[in-house]
């Protein structure tokens, strides 16, 4: 589509696959960085015929994700191999009367601009993954918002509008013009507005005090040609010109105390306060031999076909008596926001022999049906194809919307698990998706650690479940295994045989990048924010395409690199592998302030590592033709002035690492290779990162 288009949803629905009318779609948001570390927030607004919001609660963004209805839920962003996709599903068929607009947008963190990131698109797609139509925006520069596009009533059919429009002055003008007052980040560089660990005491008075007016703030221009807006604010009827902009990063969850009859509620622009669970009580055993009673026990399970069946069972019924946990879960695939039921080892009829799927999931909402089956697998165990096989064809002959494996396997674009046959003579379109133990594990975590759910019962369910996962019987442990070519490519790295284009060195790549997933999703369950692999990509460059190039360096100098981004921490993680001295390092870069003097920088920057390891190694970078001073932690201490660059080359920065050896095997064992890259990563993370000065870090 291009900018100012128009197309009814019904239109869309009658020439996809499925047929009929769309009354659930997911919207998708993407871009791509080509620093890697580019990011966005996305965001929705519920507009009535006025173009003003009903009150703050029809604002969805990260601290209000979810409506209660279902009609919106924000389902998080998600790595690709171009750059990072934001999803939104949205049930319009439970938009409340009196709703006629929903606005699409998306911002950035401090206003950065959307110049800096490449490939911004928005995608449609139906509840069954099929991509409806695409919108991208080549034109983005300074500006810091972008509202990407629009969904409105018009003649009693839903129908969407490309729009993207950007505006420098981020928040405020939308905010304004859609009936939301605001405190703008950017007046508060001091209090950054994504700092999690803020006063719970002092959020509360300062959502109570009037916000500095944003003196740069001023209406966008619209496109040449395009009829002015309104003065109440947003899109006109039937032309692709916004009026203001929404913006994610500058907002947070209404706050209750800041309204009064007279004047409207002011949305902050801290996220909500991460509270970790209240310290255990006092244990009421005679001594630590005894175990507690749990829900699901796991100490007795010693096979795998019980493992399956078990894990299978309490997932599921977990899912079904606990709402926001089986809605996550299930969001993703395009189920509907309703009333859940699960099944186990339910027989279908297939052929001469039934099929047992290991399990079923069913939604009902308004009298329609929403059908998964459901195959897992635990321990190592890999998913069969003919099995995966036999229930998509089960669920394309039957209607059903999807099928969904799960395994401790974690699945890579452009890379399948399984591969399947899809008959492109029937019309009934089934999605296969997969869920990796680690990801459920993760959505249990933000729910009982960070985000809470609305009854204490089922925060007791979700911590249960957790428990059952992380028993060491379970078998519920995530990406374990490095595969059958990680010997044999150490082995050819040793001894200088190993030769670009061989295909051990590829699968090796695929295992790297899974692990390096699974550590994120771990780090995003423990600290309650955002954790991404750095996507460093070349435009148009495919997956296969770079993992073989990844692979063919990996041939060349023996090492696996990656990097992961932190939210709100000062900079990215990045980690080596080195096969062939057997070693890890971790490592982060941090630029050099712009005031103030080099001598009082490294001071300030020794002091602050006042608490990490002591074989801490800094190196100065600088702009000159030599390497900069370097020297470990230890040494430092008492010298920090032996950082500064003796030919008085201009600093530009420090790079701080860890080195540590790493585990050989291939497996998960206390000697393996994936601990010794989970513990390297928590080392480097507590031990250095967290010890940083983010404020100084983000202004530099």
């Amino acid at each position: 589509m291009v900018k100012g288009a128009n197309v009814g949803l019904s239109t869309l629905g009658e020439s996809s696959e499925n047929g009929g009318s769309v009354d659930a779609v997911t919207v998708i948001l993407g871009w791509s960085s080509p620093s890697g570390d580019g990011d966005a927030d996305v965001s929705v607004l519920l507009l009535t015929e006025e173009g003003k919001v009903r009150d703050n609660a029809d604002f969805f963004f990260y601290n209000n994700p979810t409506a209660a209805d279902g009609s919106v839920q924000l389902l998080g962003q998600s790595p690709t191999e171009v750059g990072t996709e934001d999803r939104i599903q949205l049930d319009l068929t439970a938009v409340p009367d009196g709703i006629e607009r929903l606005v699409i947008a998306a911002s950035r963190h401090q206003r950065a601009p959307f110049g800096q990131l490449d490939n911004l698109r928005l995608e449609l797609a139906d509840l069954g993954g099929e991509r409806l139509l695409g919108f991208s925006i080549t034109d983005a520069e300074s500006e810091s918002g972008f509202v990407f596009g629009e969904i409105y009533r018009r003649n009693q059919e839903w129908k969407f509008r490309a729009i993207g429009q950007g505006y420098d002055t981020g928040l405020a003008g939308l905010a304004t013009d859609f009936g939301i007052e605001i405190e703008d980040d950017a007046a508060t560089e001091e209090a950054p507005a994504h700092d999690l660990a803020a006063d719970t005491e002092a959020e509360a008075a300062s959502a109570q005090a009037d916000p500095t007016a944003d003196p740069m703030a001023k209406p966008p221009v619209p496109d040449a040609g395009a009829a002015a807006a309104p003065a109440s604010g947003g899109v006109p009827a039937e032309t692709g010109t916004p009026a203001a902009d929404v913006t994610a990063a500058d907002v947070t969850a209404p706050d209750a105390t800041a309204a009064t009859a007279a004047a409207p509620k002011r949305l902050r622009t801290a996220r909500k306060k991460v509270t970790l669970p209240k310290a255990a009580k006092p244990s009421l055993a005679e001594n630590d031999a005894w175990n507690t009673a749990r829900l699901f026990p796991a100490t007795a399970l010693n096979r795998d076909r019980e493992r399956e069946v078990r894990a299978t069972s309490v997932l599921l019924s977990v899912m079904a008596q606990v709402p926001e946990f089986g809605r996550r879960l299930t969001a993703a695939f395009g189920a509907p926001a309703g009333r859940m039921e699960t099944f186990s080892e339910v027989s279908l009829p297939h052929g001469e022999t039934p099929k047992r799927p290991d399990g079923v999931i069913r939604v009902e909402r308004a009298g329609r049906l929403w059908t998964a089956l459901v195959e897992s697998k635990t321990n190592g165990n890999p998913l069969k194809a003919e099995q995966v096989q036999d229930y998509m064809d089960i669920a394309a002959r039957r209607g059903y919307e999807a099928v969904i494996t799960l395994s401790n396997d974690v699945a890579l674009e452009g890379s399948p698990l399984v591969p399947v046959k899809i008959d492109g003579r029937r019309k009934h379109k089934v999605l296969l998706a997969h869920l990796s133990w680690a990801e459920v594990a993760y959505q249990a975590k933000m729910l009982i650690r960070h985000e809470g759910v609305g009854n204490p019962a089922h925060a007791w369910l979700l911590q249960e479940l957790l428990h059952y996962l992380q028993h060491d019987n379970s078998g519920c442990h995530g990406f374990q295994n490095m595969g059958p070519a990680w010997v044999p490519v150490r082995k050819g790295i040793d001894d200088e045989t190993l030769a670009a284009g061989d295909e051990r060195a590829t699968q090796v790549v695929e295992s790297w990048e899974r692990l390096i997933r699974q550590v994120c999703l771990q780090l995003g369950g423990e600290l309650g924010v955002k954790v991404l692999p750095v996507q460093r990509t070349g435009r148009g460059e495919d997956a296969r395409a770079r993992r073989t190039a990844l692979a063919d360096r990996l041939c060349a100098d023996g090492r696996l690199n990656a990097e992961i981004r932190i939210e709100d921490a000062p900079g990215t993680i990045a980690i080596a592998a080195d096969l062939r001295v057997g070693k890890l390092r971790t490592s982060t870069e941090i630029p050099a302030p712009e005031q103030g003097y080099p001598l009082s920088w490294v001071k300030r920057l020794v002091r602050q590592l006042g608490e990490a390891p002591a074989d801490l190694h800094i190196e100065t970078l600088t702009d000159g033709t030599s390497a900069g001073p370097r020297g470990t932690l230890e040494k430092l201490r008492p010298e920090p002035g032996d950082l500064l660059p003796k030919d008085s080359a201009r600093i530009t920065g420090f790079r701080l690492s860890l080195s540590k050896s790493m585990g050989s095997t291939r497996g998960n064992a206390e000697s393996g290779f994936i601990r010794s890259v989970d513990a390297a990563v928590e080392r480097f993370r507590t031990g250095v990162l967290a010890h940083l000065d983010q404020r100084t870090a983000r202004r530099a």
